[in-house]
């Protein structure tokens, strides 16, 4: 089943023009967020998208969001980046997450959910790295797409999504049915896309943050924790929060920041 997934990898269609033209905007530094939003403008799909996020509890800034100039210049050139990033890989990807017992638009939420709070945790440990981050959680998951498919494919659905279902660990879960992971599967993807190498391996290696290179074990460790207490089976549980706790004290983090983190993305969800 992993060469069907590989396959599948190098027949993925290239990302749109929209977004190739973003890139180019992001790495020019005298660009400006009026650039960046003159060219997202002309994308109907992303403006939508964008605005969705921009007026979500998840990031409070308190007034409606109408047009994508107000939401660039509250968002940043980076993150905006990475929603725009986000909506067009879904809509590149045929979207099917019935093995993981969840539907594209949840699965969609909970990937931006990911993003707010490792962003919302992180811009109080180090903003630069906070910045990183959030394009790496709220894409991590994209290989999960991809092994939905699979599992499909197969015709192996129903078992698979009993083993997620209660599963703590999906990746085990996920490499006994493929022998491969979902970081694993989207470090390849976004390889094939040519993103930068940084990226890639810090989100190669989220499932074993212990196997990855010194100078990006920090953010493939958060990128895990993040996902451990935001998983698409049990996002935000009891159990998922004391395993990702778990592992957050074992890598040196406050328990405190952490804790009223999930406390602010709780209270903002039950609202």
């Amino acid at each position: 089943m992993k060469s069907s997934i590989v396959d599948s990898i190098k027949s993925l269609p290239p990302l749109s023009k929209t977004i190739k033209d973003i890139n180019k905007i992001y790495a020019k530094e005298d660009a400006s967020v009026h650039d960046l939003a003159k060219i997202i403008e002309h994308d109907p799909m992303i403006v939508a998208n964008l605005l969705k996020v921009a007026n979500s509890p998840l990031y409070s800034f308190g007034r409606d969001i109408r047009n994508v100039a107000q939401a660039v210049g509250l968002f940043g050139m980076g993150m905006t980046r990475t929603i725009a990033l986000g909506n067009s890989v879904r809509k590149l990807l045929n979207v099917d997450m019935q093995p993981y017992g969840i539907s594209s638009d949840k699965f969609a939420d909970i990937s931006g959910m990911q993003a707010a709070f490792i962003y919302k945790w992180y811009r109080q440990i180090d903003r630069e790295k906070a910045d990183k981050l959030y394009l790496s959680a709220f894409l991590q998951e994209t290989g999960k797409i991809l092994i939905a498919s699979a599992i499909i494919e197969e015709d192996e659905t129903i078992s698979f999504k009993s083993e997620i279902k209660n599963s703590n660990n999906l990746a085990v879960v996920e490499k006994s049915y493929l022998g491969v992971t979902t970081s694993e599967i989207t470090a390849e993807v976004f390889e094939h896309w040519g993103f930068d190498k940084e990226f890639i391996e810090m989100i190669r290696f989220a499932d074993n943050p212990q196997d990855a290179p010194d100078e990006l074990r920090e953010y493939s460790t958060a990128l895990n924790i993040v996902k451990t207490i935001i998983p698409i089976n049990q996002p935000l549980s009891e159990r998922s929060i004391n395993f990702g706790m778990k592992l957050a004290q074992d890598a040196g983090y406050k328990r405190s920041v952490l804790e009223s983190v999930i406390e602010e993305i709780i209270e903002t969800l039950e609202d």
